[in-house]
């Protein structure tokens, strides 16, 4: 069984949803989500905010995190979820934002960054990611996706 079988078989069993915001991901945890027969059962609302506006217009990350601690950031993850949470109140919400390359990255924030954020139970959980700067662009979107199912696993304690 895959990764989002598994959750859609808990996320049934147990009556809940599950909402994301992606970023870095582009919509595929969204997509991956959607590829499980009877996934309308659960999941309640998904939204790609590539750009900080939408971000800040739909998830409301305030303006001060987005021009101190910019996009790719804990904090930023962090308010994603908030965020989420307030306009969907999904039992599960998951927020991925990070650099998929391949420029854009600095030595602080290097191409294969992603903070990938729940929100579960009023519980805020973040999980900081570094993946190798080599991979390709789509790879890397695919892995962050990937690691955004093992932390909502994780989260779910599945």
């Amino acid at each position: 069984m895959s990764l989002e079988e598994d959750i859609g078989k808990y996320l049934i069993k147990n009556h809940l949803t599950i909402s994301t915001a992606e970023s870095c991901t582009g919509g595929l945890l969204s997509s991956k989500l959607t590829d499980v027969a009877g996934s309308s059962a659960y999941i309640k609302f998904n939204v790609v905010t590539y750009a900080n506006e939408i971000k800040h217009s739909i998830l409301k990350v305030s303006n001060e995190t987005l021009n101190t601690k910019g996009a790719v950031s804990p904090e930023c993850a962090k308010e994603m979820v908030l965020g989420l949470k307030e306009l969907t109140n999904a039992d599960i919400c998951v927020a991925t934002t990070g650099i998929a390359g391949p420029s854009g990255g600095s030595k602080d924030k290097p191409v294969g960054l992603c903070y990938i954020s729940t929100l579960y139970k009023n519980n805020i959980l973040i999980e900081k990611i570094i993946l190798n700067s080599d991979i390709q662009r789509i790879k890397m979107k695919e892995e962050f996706a990937k690691m955004a199912l093992l932390f909502i696993k994780k989260t779910l304690h599945l």
